[in-house]
């Protein structure tokens, strides 16, 4: 959170840096707590048409400078002691485009779709892999990987078996799996963005009185998504309750964790709707 307060400072100011300045950033802000070991994968930092590859390393190319006006896709997690992380934000650098606004939405409208949804025992990943595409089909777009992995706790980042994903995947999710919810959309040459969630697989028992036990997914990750790459327009009234609300867990949640001088900005990312 640190990170994305500075980062939003150094843009305002009009200072850029390239890809592998801003992954070196993200570490330098890591490294200062405790718990922190290492990475937990290779980060993709990923600027304007970079983005849209979306298995992009900057160590592989001569890292692109961040310019004005531009998207930049940021996949990260790390190992501490008491777990690990892997969450992705997409993030306006100044203004961005409509067309680029829209996608970024039908994608977040995916993500809350998945993270919203109640599923008897016995699913698997298969089963549930369209309703993170839903919006996205509906305008003629798709991506082209998996839409979840499973995490292990200080383990592997990516572990099996369980998996969101269209192919045939037979292992039915559980209450106490991990997965990641990570619907994205690439523009080749020209943006990538994909919006990415820790979830635990949990009995639902607000459905007591239901004729089939449910499982359902209760986030794990706490990051604002960035505000300012959604058209409120094409978000329904409950999708902007689920943003609103998740906002204001963002926020009870990580105000006492950071640092006070970016209190203000974590205020401003949470903003309700």
């Amino acid at each position: 959170m640190n990170f994305l307060s500075w980062l939003d400072s150094q843009v305002n100011s009009n200072s850029f840096y390239d890809e592998a300045e801003l992954s070196d950033k993200l570490e330098s802000f890591r490294m200062k707590d405790d718990l922190y070991q290492e990475p937990s994968f290779e980060t993709v930092s990923a600027v304007g048409s970079n983005a849209a590859m979306c298995h992009y390393n900057h160590k592989d190319n001569t890292p692109k400078l961040m310019n004005n006006n531009s998207i930049y896709l940021l996949d990260s997690g790390a190992h501490y002691l008491d777990g690990s992380t892997d969450v992705t934000r997409t993030i306006a650098i100044g203004r961005v485009t409509d067309e680029q606004k829209k996608m970024a939405t039908l994608v977040l409208k995916g993500h809350i779709a998945l993270a919203e949804m109640k599923f008897p025992h016995g699913t698997t990943g298969k089963h549930l892999d369209a309703f993170a595409r839903q919006y996205l089909w509906q305008h003629g777009y798709d991506y082209a990987h998996g839409t979840g992995h499973g995490v292990g706790h200080y383990l592997n980042v990516h572990e099996g078996p369980q998996r969101i994903a269209k192919f045939n995947i037979n292992v039915g999710l559980r209450s106490g799996m991990i997965v990641s919810i990570e619907p994205g959309y690439y523009r080749e040459n020209e943006f990538g963005i994909r919006h990415e969630n820790l979830y635990l697989i949990n009995e639902c028992e607000m459905l007591s009185d239901a004729e089939t036990p449910m499982l359902k997914f209760d986030v794990l990750t706490y990051v604002p998504f960035d505000q300012n790459l959604i058209n409120t327009s094409l978000l329904s009234e409950g999708e902007i309750d689920w943003l609103n609300n998740y906002h204001l867990d963002v926020y009870t949640k990580i105000s006492p964790l950071i640092d006070k001088e970016n209190i203000i900005w974590l205020e401003e990312a949470t903003r309700q709707l």
